[in-house]
């Protein structure tokens, strides 16, 4: 059995993606989006996008943009545009991952793959960091031999404050973590600089996040 890791991102596309510009523009969400590639030699994509029913606009964009179905309140839009203008799940198949589910809200980009390893992961979320301002890890699931129902979850780092960090860095460093402690609250304020009740305050916040996100997952 492989050992690959499913990752799911939440990318903030910065306006590279269409069919996130065409929901927030229509005031929606997107509850799929199917891609697929032109015919040989057209550098083109096209793409299907449902919209829900919260829309409270067409969507208006430059690519050509028709409506092609209905259900209920629902609906869904078809465009073909040019391969190769930044959509981050262009990016994540540079890498020879396709992108297994997408999806959009609030202008931000959801996606799933699957990488082969840690490695591969790590390059796909270091060029997506590159290209663009925000790129957050919200699950990264692992399962391995005969422990197929065992995940893995992995924190984002960017989910702490540089000063949480700092703080976070610090305590563990210093064995505050430690039983016997290997130093207390004051000292590794004092190691920082702030007061007791200012660090109390910074590792309280970053252990709520980190727990945060684990139970989330």
């Amino acid at each position: 059995m492989g050992s690959g890791i499913r990752a799911e991102l939440r990318v903030d596309a910065d306006g590279t993606c269409p069919v996130a510009t065409a929901a927030s523009d229509a005031g929606a969400s997107t509850l799929s989006i199917s891609r697929g590639i032109g015919p040989e030699g057209s550098g083109t994509v096209t793409e299907e996008f449902m919209l829900d029913g919260a829309a409270t606009d067409e969507p208006s964009i430059d690519e050509d943009l028709t409506s092609v179905f209905t259900y209920g309140s629902k609906a869904v839009y078809r465009l073909s545009r040019p391969r190769g203008q930044g959509c981050p799940c262009e990016s994540v198949e540079e890498f020879g991952c396709p992108v297994v589910d997408v999806h959009t809200h609030d202008g931000l980009l959801y996606l799933v793959f699957h990488a082969a390893d840690i490695e591969e992961l790590r390059g796909i979320i270091t060029t997506l960091r590159e290209r663009y301002s925000g790129v957050d890890i919200r699950r990264l699931l692992r399962s391995e031999g005969e422990h197929a129902d065992h995940d893995l979850v992995f924190v984002d780092r960017g989910r702490l404050t540089e000063r949480q960090r700092e703080v976070l860095e610090a305590a563990h460093r210093m064995g505050y973590f430690e039983r016997p402690k290997g130093a207390n609250a004051g000292e590794v304020a004092g190691a920082l600089d702030i007061s007791r009740s200012t660090f109390s305050e910074h590792l309280a916040a970053a252990q709520t996040k980190l727990l945060d996100a684990i139970l989330e997952a």
